[in-house]
C-alpha cells in the first residue's frame, strides 16, 4: 500500500491476452460468523502467499503465486481473465505483469467490482533500522490479506451464486516503486483503468481492499472516497453496522490514500478504497509478517464483503 497522509493528500502516479473458462468461519466479537465467510479458511490462503516469498514483480515468488492465483480461481469463478503485458519502468527495466479477473455471474448486466493487489513491496523503506530498509517486506497483511479474502470469498460465491454480478480483480505491481517522481507503482490497476473488461464497463460500485487482516482491525472512511464515491461508502458502512461491526468500521474519516482506487475513478467508476492504515511500525518494514494478521479480523471483513454481493 501506498504512502498517506493523516489527514494528508499524497499525490503519486498498458488487453487481455487470455481468457479461461471454468467451472462457517471462526467467531468474530465472540459470536458466530455473520456471513458463511470462514476467515480460518482465510488465514491459511494467508500463509500460502508467504510460503511463495515475496511476490516482487518479476521473481519466481510473483510467477508461483501469480500461478496460484489463477488456478484457484480456476476452481471457484465462472471465468477467469488473465490480463498480461510487460511494463517499463523509470530506469528502463522491463518488467512482467498480470493483473487475474475471477467473474461470476459474467453474463449479468449489473455487476460489482471488488479488486486487491497481490504483489509486494521490494524494499522495507520505512523500516527505523537503515540496514533493514533494503529487505523486501514479506506482505501478511499489505498485499496476502486481501488476496485471502478473495479467494475465500469465492468458496462462498461458488457454493451460493450472488445476486448479482460479480468481477475480483487481482492487480500487479501497486508497490513496486516509488511514489514520487518516478512513480512506478499501481500499475495494475492503472492499466485496468485502460483496457476495461468493455467499452460500457461500468459497476454499479466498486471496493478496493487493502491491508484488511490486520489483528488490531480498525478501518476509518478514506478521504479520496468520501470526495468522489461517499455513496459507496455509505452502502459500505451500512453493511458493516447491520453486521455489528460498528466498532471495527469506524464512520469517521482520518485518511486521504492514493491507492488503486485512484485510477479507476479517474476514468469515471465509483470504487472506494477500504484499508486499514493503522499499521505504523510495520507498514513497508520486514516485519510486516504472518503474525501480524488474524482469522477474526479476516472473518469481519469477509463478512462484510460478502454481505455486500449475496443478500
Amino acid at each position: 500500500m501506498s504512502a498517506f497522509n493523516r489527514p494528508l493528500v499524497v499525490t503519486v502516479f498498458g488487453a487481455f491476452v487470455s481468457v479461461v473458462s471454468c467451472g462457517g468461519g471462526p467467531p468474530a466479537n465472540g459470536g458466530r460468523a455473520r456471513t458463511a465467510f470462514d476467515g480460518r479458511g482465510a488465514l491459511l490462503y494467508v500463509k500460502t502467499q508467504l510460503d511463495f516469498g515475496p511476490r516482487i514483480p518479476g521473481t519466481d515468488g510473483a510467477r508461483r503465486c501469480g500461478d496460484w492465483i489463477i488456478a484457484e480461481m480456476m476452481r471457484r469463478a465462472d471465468t477467469v481473465v488473465v490480463q498480461s503485458w510487460t511494463h517499463k519502468t523509470a530506469s528502463g527495466a522491463s518488467l512482467p505483469m498480470r493483473n487475474v479477473l475471477a467473474r461470476f455471474r459474467p453474463r449479468e448486466t449489473d455487476r460489482v467490482l471488488y479488486l486487491t493487489h497481490w504483489d509486494t513491496r521490494p524494499v522495507s523503506d520505512e523500516a527505523m533500522d537503515t540496514a533493514l530498509r533494503k529487505l523486501p517486506v514479506p506482505g501478511a497483511n499489505d498485499g496476502a490479506s486481501g488476496v485471502a479474502l478473495f479467494i475465500a470469498l469465492g468458496d462462498v460465491l461458488k457454493r451460493t451464486p450472488p445476486t448479482v454480478g460479480v468481477d475480483l480483480l487481482f492487480v500487479d505491481g501497486e508497490d513496486y516503486g516509488t511514489f514520487n517522481p518516478p512513480r512506478d507503482v499501481l500499475i495494475g490497476s492503472t492499466y485496468f483503468a485502460s483496457h476495461l473488461p468493455s467499452a460500457d464497463y461500468h459497476p454499479i460500485f466498486g471496493v478496493l481492499w487493502d491491508m484488511i487482516g490486520d489483528r488490531n482491525l480498525q478501518i476509518y472512511e478514506e478521504g479520496n472516497s468520501l470526495q468522489q464515491a461517499p455513496e459507496v461508502v455509505n452502502r459500505v458502512w451500512r453493511e458493516a453496522g447491520d453486521l455489528g461491526y460498528d466498532r471495527y468500521f469506524v464512520p469517521q474519516y482520518r485518511y486521504t490514500v492514493f491507492d488503486d482506487h485512484i485510477p479507476l475513478l479517474k476514468v469515471g467508476l465509483r470504487v472506494i478504497d477500504v484499508i486499514d492504515f493503522d499499521y505504523q511500525g510495520i507498514h513497508h518494514t520486514p516485519f510486516d509478517t504472518f503474525d501480524k494478521v488474524s482469522a477474526q479480523a479476516l472473518q469481519i471483513v469477509g463478512d462484510v464483503a460478502t454481505g455486500l454481493v449475496t443478500q
